[in-house]
């Protein structure tokens, strides 16, 4: 793909916007950013670039800004149809996400994980299998380092494992994973996408490209995944907890068992296991598979699997106080992770939910609250709406701030209880991104006991 010289637009900034100018910067590229934040918002991803000859747009995306393009490179941020990347498609101009732009120049095997929930642990997981195995590989995507970033260095890596987002299939072309992962759909994202089929659409994306020498692997116990077990060109393999498969992954008597296409069988121990939760255990059979396709051996996952801890905000043990358990799961943004969440736990709990609404059905939720929910906290713009479906099944609050929520979720727990933060909502109303919420509230947790908590709840 040849760019020097070429007139090319990125479209928001951000971590993945801005490695994306870096990259197009270095192949002679004419650049120009358009971004909806004001310049002051701007001031210190701006700093990062000052050397650059970039011509700037702020506040907005104007059409006469996107005239002249050659090139459109949208972030995952920014959504595909706002008018003026619809009037550029309309007049032929191309536009592409930041990782089919990546993808066309990777000269290493691609491994694609996607899905609703537990993209981040299952890409993290497959990295380590295969380092552990002694395969050099990158790991990035829409967690750490955007995949840009890779195509742009020395690509010293043997295999590339990237966590992709729906946001970042909606622009691909050409993308094309050697291994496709997708792990789950539930409803999310519902407040950008016109209704639930089309994100499925986006998720679907994933295998698009891939041909008959390509791998695909998919949850069979989830009826959205699996639908496409059979409608797809690369070969498929599956994971299930709930029965045996004829190539992939299965539990069986508190073990995992991968099976490959010639019908042998090794089995992987899960004693020593640290992570907890019946999607973790979807998402490490998901990463034993991917393990195995790519020829990583029996002990190497192994040590993996007794070696690897639970990452932080994901279903995240804070402490134990006064026969109290508290677990930052700030990372659940949506429903479907929300459901996960409570599943994990025989204990009662005390549950501490909301934050932007993103648009999807609370009502599924209703029969695990019920069983398992001692007591719910709701905070941020989804709390009316929360509590309207699902007040009624338990005792149930309205709370200003996280740190209320806390004190009050605190205040009514008994020794044995867990307090669990697992808000099925995205964190913008009150905090920068799920990190800082998260953060946030394994502080207040890590305080309680050691001074006056304020507002006190009868």
């Amino acid at each position: 793909m040849e760019l020097k010289g070429k007139k090319i637009l990125v479209v928001g900034l951000a971590r993945t916007g801005a490695a994306a100018v870096r990259f197009l910067n270095r192949q002679g590229a004419r650049l120009k950013v358009s971004e909806a934040k004001s310049e002051r918002e701007l001031d210190a991803a701006r700093s990062e670039l000052a050397d650059l000859p970039i011509e700037w747009e702020y506040g907005g995306h104007t059409l006469s800004f996107f005239e002249g393009a050659e090139l459109i490179v949208v972030s995952p941020g920014v959504p595909m149809n706002i008018e003026a990347l619809a009037k550029a498609r309309a007049r032929g101009i191309p536009v592409i996400s930041e990782v089919e732009l990546a993808f066309r120049f990777l000269r290493r095997p691609l491994i694609g994980i996607t899905g609703t929930n537990g993209k981040t642990t299952t890409t993290t997981l497959i990295g380590q299998m295969l380092k552990a195995s002694g395969k050099s590989a990158f790991v990035g995507g829409n967690i750490g380092n955007p995949l840009i970033g890779f195509a742009g260095g020395p690509q010293e890596e043997e295999w590339v494992v990237a966590e992709i987002s729906s946001f970042q299939l909606e622009g691909i072309v050409d993308f094309r994973p050697h291994i496709s992962v997708l792990l789950n759909i539930t409803e999310d994202h519902l407040d950008r996408y016109a209704n639930f089929q089309e994100y499925i659409k986006a998720k679907e994306k994933i295998f698009k490209n891939q041909g008959k020498e390509d791998y695909a692997l998919l949850n069979a116990d989830d009826p959205l995944t699996f639908q496409f077990a059979h409608g797809i060109k690369p070969r498929v393999h599956l994971f299930s907890i709930e029965r045996a498969v004829p190539a992939g992954c299965f539990f069986e008597k508190g073990a995992i068992f991968f099976q490959g296409g010639d019908g042998n069988k090794e089995r992987f121990e899960l004693r020593r296991l640290k992570i907890c939760g019946a999607h973790n255990l979807e998402n490490l059979m998901a990463a034993i598979a991917v393990g195995k396709i790519c020829g990583c051996p029996a002990d190497s996952i192994q040590k993996v699997i007794e070696e690897f801890p639970s990452l932080e905000h994901r279903l995240e043990w804070v402490r134990d106080l006064d026969g109290v358990s508290y677990f930052n799961d700030s990372k659940g943004t949506n429903v479907g992770a929300l459901v996960k969440s409570l599943l994990s736990f025989k204990e009662p709990i005390l549950l501490i939910a909301g934050g932007k609404d993103k648009g999807g059905d609370y009502r599924p939720l209703q029969e695990l609250i019920a069983d398992r929910v001692k007591g719910m906290a709701f905070i941020g713009e989804a709390k009316e709406r929360m509590f309207a479906a699902l007040g009624g099944l338990t005792e149930t609050v309205k709370m200003d701030t996280l740190e209320e929520a806390v004190h009050w979720a605190t205040s009514r727990a008994s020794p044995g209880d867990v307090v669990l933060l697992s808000p099925a909502c995205s964190s913008f109303d009150m905090f920068e991104n799920y990190q800082e919420r998260g953060k946030k509230f394994k502080s207040i947790v890590q305080d309680l006991g050691r001074k006056p908590k304020g507002k006190q709840f009868n």
